[in-house]
């Protein structure tokens, strides 16, 4: 059964220029972020560990830029995001109903940075009343660290154990503690590691950090990044 799909539109790869755009689509939201919610972040997820890590810290930055409805000006990473679908090649993408699962199927004949920016952007166009609630997902997507496989509908779903057992809420909030978030925090990918990188200075005996508890501080700043960014 089809749940949602999207068509996202790109260069082809002989192509000079880099531009992308949405094809059709029918993304329900309802109850949000619905299912339409779940494919977007899934599309993201199942790429974004592909991308170089300063796209990625772009990618956050798009991410806060649309759900604000900030301006953005073109080209944004790279690619231009326009209307006209003209000679553009197409990805198509899906979400499907398997008996009482569900599961993503992901075109990957394309670029994956234009998937990426056409699932960001799709978001974009959803109503004010649920964008809130599919840009959160969408944050949570971009700490997804394996494969697109069925531990990731578990991941978007909020079924922690499908994905990583050993992770557990206590886990999250030492985490969080330790990085200095609120307990009720969701950071984004560029957010834990910027607070990684300070706390990890602050820590170190050169910038004033006591030199007796140095090691320990930094074992445990770095337990906590990877805890966050679940990349054991």
């Amino acid at each position: 059964m089809l749940l949602a799909e999207l068509e996202i539109r790109h260069s082809r790869a002989i192509a000079p220029t880099r531009r992308v755009a949405l094809g059709d689509l029918w993304l329900p939201t309802e109850p949000a972020p619905g299912f339409g919610g779940i494919l977007l972040a899934g599309i993201l997820a199942g790429y974004v560990n592909q991308l170089e890590d300063d796209l990625r810290d772009e990618l956050d930055s798009l991410v806060d830029d649309l759900e604000r409805g900030a301006r953005i000006a073109q080209p944004r990473l790279r690619h231009r995001f326009q209307t006209d679908v003209v000679g553009l090649d197409r990805s198509h993408h899906r979400l499907v109903g398997v008996g009482e699962s569900m599961a993503l199927e992901l075109d990957d004949h394309g670029a994956v940075l234009p998937q990426v920016l056409g699932a960001a952007y799709a978001a974009s166009k959803l109503s004010y009343r649920v964008r809130g609630s599919v840009f959160r997902l969408l944050r949570r997507a971009t700490r997804w660290h394996a494969d697109n496989d069925e531990r990731l509908i578990g991941y978007l779903t909020g079924d922690e154990a499908s994905y990583r057992p050993w992770r557990t809420a206590h886990d999250e909030y030492w985490a969080l503690k330790v990085l200095g978030f609120k307990p009720d925090a969701d950071p984004t990918r560029s957010a834990v590691l910027a607070r990684f990188r300070q706390r990890i200075f602050n820590a170190h005996p050169d910038h004033g950090g006591a030199s007796d508890q140095a090691s320990e501080r930094i074992t445990e700043l770095t337990q906590a990044k990877r805890i966050l960014l679940a990349d054991l």
